[in-house]
């Protein structure tokens, strides 16, 4: 499991924001400390250098993610290293 990074806040089309540690692929599940899935990434934005995760959430209430951590789950199929 790869650490996403730190929700900065929940935009006004209910889209969570994070400050992305190493971006990841678009489509990604992503899940918080406990392992529940919380949506998918779905946008990078910003510089290279300093991007941020898009997270379409499938969960009622992403407020309550706001300085908190997330991780990307790994894909099926896909090999650990």
């Amino acid at each position: 499991m790869q650490r996403l990074g730190t929700v900065l806040h929940i935009s006004q089309s209910r889209n969570i924001v994070t400050k992305a540690e190493s971006p990841p692929k678009a489509g990604a599940t992503v899940v918080d400390e406990n392992l529940k899935i919380v949506g998918k990434v779905f946008d990078m934005i910003g510089p290279v250098s300093l991007p941020y995760a898009l997270v379409k959430p499938i969960i009622g209430d992403p407020e309550k993610l706001v300085g908190r951590k997330l991780y990307v789950s790994p894909q099926r199929g896909e090999r650990r290293r």
